[in-house]
């Protein structure tokens, strides 16, 4: 794909695929080798945004388990997306069940905090599933069990078939900077996005009657945060383990485009979807399989056949190269890649402010 003049007046970096009519397409690295599964995100999100009524179930963040069912439960089976490469027709999807958002539980802290029980803290009755029911289950058997933690928020896709499955057009990307949002005031809450959301990343507010989704925190990327200074989003700014990292796909010196274009070491999630997410993921290693007598084996851990399900066949070259940068590093030579992955410096993990001087 050949360079682009895109509406800033700016050239599109070669390989860069940005939607039509949108200046820069803002994005985000997920590092799934930091990820320690402590939810901070998901709570920092939904302090933030989905306390209100009819958002009880919502998690525009969530993290989980994988091997697992995720959130919603068994979300990969339900659907939508694009037939084809050419997006002009939509995949059928499905909606969730309410059961397989989970619902809130009733819990014995009367009991507990009152009567003097000795009992656990538990729910009283009726809990077969929630968003983290099979956390940290994983795969395999001793002594080669295996998991992993995936985080998850709106991919902000370029093609997204959430906006083309809504008659109302009350989905769209923003011209600016290509997040996705839900106008409020032409949404009738018929649904057909969160059918048509193969991530199943979009949500139905019962008490207002509309469509809510991740709005990757735009009112912070804008300068409305706290002390009115650009702010990555809340997930990526509370993180622990600082493992995102925030910036614009179309930026040619930040680190989105040198892990995703020019390393290409971030892989998307589900590619076959064929809408083109802009989170992206490194893929997670793990120690090597161990014999019973506890000796080092060969074999990885993770099988890369279910990598490649998650990511596609790309993150068999991703992990290679990877492994190549941290042998490099270990040699004592220098590597842009680990680089990247390991700073703690918040100016080149979040790049939000490069294209503000434009017209």
């Amino acid at each position: 794909m050949s360079s682009q003049s895109d509406g800033g007046g700016s050239e599109t970096p070669e390989g860069v695929d940005l939607a039509e009519g949108i200046d820069h397409q803002v994005a985000m690295v997920m590092d799934l080798n930091k990820c320690i599964g402590c939810q901070t995100c998901t709570i920092a999100c939904k302090t933030n945004w989905t306390e209100g009524g009819g958002r009880d179930y919502m998690y525009w963040n969530n993290v989980e388990t994988r091997p697992g069912s995720g959130y919603p439960r068994d979300w990969e089976e339900m659907g939508g997306g694009w037939e084809s490469d050419e997006h002009s027709e939509r995949s059928p999807g499905q909606l969730p069940e309410k059961e397989e958002y989970g619902r809130a539980w009733e819990f014995n802290h009367e009991q507990i905090f009152y009567e003097g029980s000795d009992e656990p803290l538990r729910p009283m009755d009726g809990a077969e599933w929630g968003p983290n029911w099979d956390e940290d289950q994983g795969a395999g058997e001793y002594p080669n069990s295996y998991y992993f933690y995936l985080p998850r928020i709106c991919n902000h896709c370029t093609h997204p078939s959430c906006v083309e499955a809504c008659p109302r057009s009350a989905l769209y990307k923003r011209e600016e900077d290509g997040i996705v949002l839900v106008d409020q005031e032409r949404c009738r809450g018929y649904r057909y996005c969160v059918e048509g959301c193969p991530y199943k990343k979009v949500y139905y507010n019962s008490v207002t009657k509309n469509s809510e989704k991740c709005i990757f925190c735009y009112p912070r990327i804008e300068g409305e945060g706290p002390d009115d200074e650009v702010r990555p989003p809340s997930c990526a700014a509370d993180c622990p383990p600082q493992l995102r990292l925030v910036g614009f796909l179309d930026d040619e010196e930040g680190p989105i485009h040198k892990l995703v274009n020019e390393h290409e070491v971030a892989v998307q999630l589900h590619p076959e979807y064929r809408t083109e997410p802009n989170v992206f993921y490194i893929p997670p290693f793990a120690p090597p399989q161990h014999s019973d007598a506890g000796e080092s084996l060969e074999s990885e851990r993770i099988p890369r056949n279910y990598l490649e399900e998650l990511f596609g066949p790309e993150v068999n070259e991703a992990l290679n190269t990877i492994e190549r940068e941290r042998n490099r590093v270990e040699r004592g030579e220098e590597s842009e890649v680990m680089d990247i992955l390991t700073t703690d410096n918040p100016a080149q993990q979040y790049r939000l402010e490069v294209f503000d001087d434009e017209e």
